[in-house]
């Protein structure tokens, strides 16, 4: 099969790999119906994460089942399947109080970016849907796997409740399902940092009231003076850098907040200011398992559609060109046809 292997910073490239196959029993071998690039992936596409050598990329994923290891119960061969960048058990302690991604069999999912994906632990990490997706539906089921668990998790974490005033730091994928996600959650203000027109036009249909242009100090100071000195008393954080991580926490309300869902790179925090800022801080890689019968369900019915955050596609082909697309900020996130 043709698959995506990234060399080294923007060195990416489509070759030839063997078709995955079953390796454990709980494993099961998915047909891919689409996959994408994640703002993730830029991190080590920029060369900000260390590729030390080639390695398959996407972790993104859904489709049909074409295979499944004698162990595996909860889904069977042509079934349509959703599931997580982080294969888990669903069973361990720490799945149990909803984390499946610190699983303490957890191993991620990488390779999606292909026709075809092997997912360990299937039966802890795949959800089938009702029934097979109408193709019209695939990016918004696709969206699920990734962006929109995340996003529904930065909400969550930061307690967004109904009648809350919400800020979303990151105009991303993630953070533009970060605003509809704290809309489903029943935010009555939705304050969405961005700089791009195209992405503050998404935010206002997925529920932003708000833009605000300004970042770091300015744009903390900003959400000040919307919020009569107050502060919000949600703040997701959807980027993850210094600059971001600071700029949410200063946003935040005395006893708000703030969620961090964005990969941090060069973050840290003095211990000093945030010990008077009396902010809650919670976050991580999302525990998107937790959260997708929900989501699923709530696509099956129409409710949302998380997939137009997919503004540009493209065949598994051109991969390269989707990386660029992103990395210059031309598209906000771009699918692959498979």
């Amino acid at each position: 099969m043709k698959a995506t292997i990234l060399y080294g910073p923007r060195d990416v490239r489509i070759e030839d790999r063997p078709d995955p196959t079953i390796v454990a029993p709980t494993d099961a071998i998915i047909r891919l119906s689409a996959s994408c690039i994640c703002g993730s992936d830029l991190w080590p596409y920029r060369g900000a994460n260390v590729v030390k050598e080639p390695a398959p990329m996407g972790h993104e994923y859904c489709g049909i089942v074409e295979e499944v290891g004698s162990a595996v119960r909860s889904v069977r061969k042509g079934q349509f399947v959703i599931g997580s960048f982080f294969a888990s058990d669903n069973t361990c302690p720490h799945c149990a109080h909803g984390y499946q991604t610190s699983c303490q069999q957890k191993t991620p999912v990488v390779g999606a970016q292909a026709p075809l994906l092997r997912v360990p632990l299937a039966d802890g990490t795949l959800v089938a849907t009702q029934d097979v997706p109408s193709p019209d539906m695939i990016p918004s089921m696709l969206a699920i796997s990734d962006v929109l668990g995340t996003g529904w998790f930065a909400a969550d974490a930061a307690n967004v409740k109904a009648g809350a005033t919400v800020v979303v730091v990151g105009d991303g994928a993630v953070g533009l399902l970060a605003v509809l996600s704290a809309k489903c959650m029943g935010a009555e203000r939705i304050i969405a940092m961005s700089r791009h027109e195209s992405r503050q036009r998404l935010a206002r249909e997925y529920g932003a009231t708000d833009i605000v242009t300004e970042r770091g100090d300015e744009g903390a100071a900003r959400i000040k003076e919307l919020t009569n000195d107050v502060g919000a008393d949600s703040v997701l954080e959807c980027v993850g850098t210094q600059e971001s991580m600071w700029q949410a926490i200063r946003a935040a309300r005395p006893g708000g907040y703030v969620s961090y869902v964005g990969v941090p790179h060069g973050v840290q925090l003095d211990g000093a200011k945030l010990f008077y800022t009396h902010a809650h801080l919670h976050g991580g890689p999302a525990p998107v398992r937790r959260y997708l019968p929900k989501l699923i369900d709530l696509v099956e019915r129409g409710e949302i559609d998380p997939g137009k955050v997919f503004d540009l596609t493209l065949p598994l082909e051109q991969v390269a060109e989707g990386y660029r697309a992103m990395d210059e900020r031309r598209a906000i996130k771009t699918l692959l046809t498979t």
